[in-house]
C-alpha cells in the first residue's frame, strides 16, 4: 500500500499569502505569552543588534550607495543612514519597550452588573500587523519591538532602497527571537520587491488583521484607498510654529531654529512659519538669520518679503512663496513663512493647509495659549515647545509604530496600548437570560 505525503495547506499559496498564515499561527502563540517571555526576545533583540552591527552597517552602507547613485535627496539618504551609533540607538529603543508595561491583559473597565454578572473589559492583541514604509530601515525594528510586546505578529514591508538593510535586519530580529523560544515568523519580511507583493497584502484580508503605513502622503494615500484590511493612517506632517504678539523673541527663536532644523527629514519638523505682526519688525530679523545660519531656505508671504526690502535684507535666502508651499511637506532645509494679523487668523491658515499633524504657539499670554490649544486641531499642539517633541520615545511610550493623524482607534504617537484592541469576558453563575 503506497502511503500519501500529507500536503501543506500553504502549497498553493503564493509567497505573501504564506508568509501571512505563519504569521497568523505565531500570533496565537504570542496571544498568551506572560509578559516575561515577551521581554526575554526583547532583550535578546537588543544585545542582538548590537553583537552584528558591523553586519546591519554594511548592508546598510550597499543601500545608501544605491540611493547615491540613483540622485536620492540627502533628506531620505538622512532617513535611509544606519550608522553604528543610531543601531545603538534602537537597542536602546527596544530595551525602552521592554521595560514599558504589558498593555495585554489591561482591565480597560468593569462592572458587577445588577444580575450579578462580572463583566470586564480587558486589553488584547490585535493579531496580524502589516506594517508598509518607505526608506526607514529603523522602523523595522521599531515595529517588530512594538508588535511583540503587544502580543501581536508583525509582516514588514520596507521600500527596495532599503533591502538589503531590511533583510539584515529581520535576519537579526528572527535569530533573537527564535532563540529566546518564540516563533520565529513572529517577524518576518513580507517576500518580494516589486508593487505586487505590496498590493497583495493591502488585499489580505482575513489573514492581516490591520495596515499601518509609514512613508510620505503618496504611499499613504495609496495604502488608505486600496487595501480591503483595515488602515490606521499615519499621516504627512506639515507642522507650523505661530508667534504669537506676546511671545519671548529668544525663545521663540530657539524653538523656531529647532522645530525646523534639528533634523528636518522627519515628519515632526516645522515646514511653515506664522508671525504675528505687531511681533513682526522685532523677530523677524532675529529669526531669518538664524534660519540663514542654519542653511534654512525661507519661501516668503508678500509681507515677510516686505519686511526684508525694509530692513535692508537678510543673510537669509528668502525666495518668493507660492500657493504650494503653504501644503508642503519638505523634509528639508526650506520653511514656508507669512506674517498674520491676528492669532485667529493664524487658527485659519492652519486649518487650511495643516495635515493635522503638530502645531506649536510662543506666547507669555496664558489666553493666547488657551485659544490656541482649543483652536487648533491636530493630534498634537505645542505652547511654548518644538515640534519636534511629537514622538512616542518622548512622549514616554517607547519606540512609536507611527504618529496617527486619524480620529478613530487612535490618534498622534502610537505606543502598545494602540497596537491592541479590547474584548468582553462575561463571567456569570449560571446566568441564562
Amino acid at each position: 500500500m503506497t502511503s500519501l505525503s500529507p500536503v501543506s495547506p500553504y502549497d498553493n499559496l503564493s509567497p505573501v499569502a504564506q508568509a501571512a498564515y505563519r504569521a497568523r499561527g505565531a500570533s496565537a502563540t504570542l496571544a498568551p505569552l506572560p509578559r516575561a517571555a515577551k521581554d526575554d526576545a526583547l532583550l535578546a533583540i537588543a544585545d542582538a543588534l548590537e553583537v552584528r552591527t558591523a553586519e546591519i552597517v554594511e548592508a546598510n552602507a550597499e543601500d545608501v550607495a544605491r540611493a547615491r547613485e540613483a540622485g536620492t535627496g540627502e533628506g531620505i539618504i538622512d532617513r535611509l543612514t544606519l550608522t553604528p551609533e543610531r543601531v545603538r540607538a534602537i537597542a536602546g529603543d527596544v530595551r525602552d519597550v521592554a521595560a514599558l508595561p504589558d498593555p495585554v491583559g489591561e482591565v480597560v473597565r468593569g462592572s458587577t452588573l445588577p444580575n450579578g454578572i462580572d463583566l470586564r473589559q480587558v486589553r488584547v492583541p490585535l493579531g496580524v500587523v502589516g506594517i508598509i514604509y518607505e526608506a526607514r530601515p529603523n522602523v523595522t525594528v521599531d515595529a517588530a519591538a512594538l508588535c511583540l510586546k503587544s502580543g501581536n505578529a508583525v509582516l514588514l514591508r520596507g521600500s527596495s532602497s532599503a533591502y538589503a538593510s531590511n533583510t539584515a535586519l529581520v535576519r537579526v530580529l528572527r535569530d533573537a527571537v527564535h532563540g529566546a523560544g518564540l516563533p520565529a515568523d513572529a517577524v518576518q519580511l513580507v517576500p518580494g520587491e516589486s508593487r505586487d507583493s505590496v498590493r497583495e497584502l493591502m488585499r489580505a484580508r482575513g489573514l492581516v488583521d490591520v495596515l499601518i503605513p509609514r512613508g510620505g502622503a503618496s504611499l499613504i494615500k495609496t495604502v488608505v484607498e486600496e487595501s480591503t484590511v483595515p488602515v490606521i493612517e499615519t499621516g504627512t506632517g506639515n507642522c507650523h510654529v505661530y508667534v504669537d504678539a506676546a511671545a519671548d523673541i529668544d525663545m521663540a527663536v530657539d524653538i523656531l531654529i529647532n522645530s525646523k532644523a534639528q533634523r528636518p527629514s522627519v515628519c515632526n519638523a516645522a515646514e511653515t512659519l506664522l508671525v504675528h505682526q505687531d511681533i513682526a519688525d522685532a523677530f523677524l530679523p532675529r529669526a531669518l538669520d538664524a534660519l540663514a545660519e542654519a542653511g534654512v531656505t525661507v519661501h516668503a508671504d508678500e509681507r515677510v518679503l516686505g519686511h526684508v526690502d525694509r530692513v535692508g535684507g537678510t543673510k537669509a535666502t528668502v525666495v518668493p512663496a507660492t500657493t504650494e508651499d503653504w501644503e508642503t511637506e519638505y523634509l528639508s532645509y526650506d520653511i514656508a513663512a507669512a506674517v498674520v494679523d491676528t492669532l485667529e487668523q493664524a487658527v485659519e491658515h492652519i486649518r487650511l493647509w495643516t495635515s493635522g499633524h503638530t502645531e506649536a504657539i510662543v506666547t507669555t499670554s496664558q489666553q493666547a495659549a488657551r485659544r490656541f490649544t482649543q483652536l487648533v486641531d491636530s493630534t498634537t499642539v505645542a505652547v511654548n515647545a518644538s515640534t519636534r517633541f511629537t514622538d512616542g520615545g518622548q512622549f514616554g511610550f517607547g519606540a512609536e509604530i507611527g504618529i496617527s493623524t486619524q480620529k478613530l482607534h487612535a490618534r498622534g504617537p502610537m505606543g502598545l496600548p494602540e497596537l491592541t484592541s479590547t474584548k468582553y469576558i462575561v463571567t456569570g453563575d449560571g446566568h441564562v437570560r
